[in-house]
């Protein structure tokens, strides 16, 4: 049986994909938080641990970690090079290798045109921690999956496309059920998109930026 670590638990995106286990596969999950309480109604599934803990102290990651196959990072904000180290560095001392994170377009300057401009406008405090840590995991010796979602919504929909850093990145804005989606796919097979960095967007939703601006 697959064992699933879910880091940064709380996160709208997390909590989606955290159900889709529950609900679809036979994966038991340990969900790493802060402030476990929040996640309290899942304590009592069997197939659930939480774990209350500051991702910064690696030691407590690692030990959190020791059981998990598949490491699925949820974190994100201007230290996420130094919330991801942590991460890779408790794989490392775990001897883990698995790891599938959630970045932001615009972490390799892949967005073209006016919407890149825009989005550089936008989010450009944030971009330099996810460009570090894009660098930092791709020298760290695990295999990654990259995963760059357009803005995101809370629609009720899964509808997406997969681009590679080749493609450039289209569309501006895709679903958080989108992305735990594409997420679920990846951890049932984690032999896809190995060491690869993926876009994702809704389809036709190409722009200056996204519809609700």
């Amino acid at each position: 049986m697959t064992k699933v670590m879910i880091i940064g638990a709380h996160g709208a995106m997390a909590q989606l994909l955290t159900q889709r286990l529950l609900d679809e596969t036979d994966v038991t999950l340990t969900l790493f938080l802060r402030n476990a309480s929040r996640l309290l109604p899942l304590a009592a599934n069997p197939r659930v641990t939480l774990i209350d803990g500051d991702v910064n102290v690696t030691e407590v990651v690692a030990h959190a970690m020791a059981d998990a196959d598949i490491i699925y990072s949820n974190l994100g904000g201007a230290d996420l090079d130094v919330q991801t180290q942590s991460v890779v560095d408790a794989m490392k001392a775990t001897g883990k290798q698995r790891l599938i994170y959630i970045s932001s377009l615009g972490a390799h300057r892949e967005v073209p045109g006016k919407f890149g401009e825009w989005n550089e406008q936008m989010i450009g405090a944030y971009l330099p921690a996810f460009r570090r840590t894009s660098d930092l995991v791709e020298k760290s010796g695990v295999t990654y999956t990259e995963i760059r979602p357009a803005w995101l919504t809370d629609n009720d929909e899964v509808a997406y496309e997969v681009t590679t850093l080749a493609d450039g990145f289209k569309g501006t804005e895709v679903s958080r059920q989108s992305v735990a989606d594409f997420a679920l796919k990846v951890i049932a097979d984690p032999s896809t998109y190995q060491n690869a960095s993926v876009g994702l967007d809704k389809p036709g939703t190409d722009g200056d930026k996204p519809s609700w601006y």
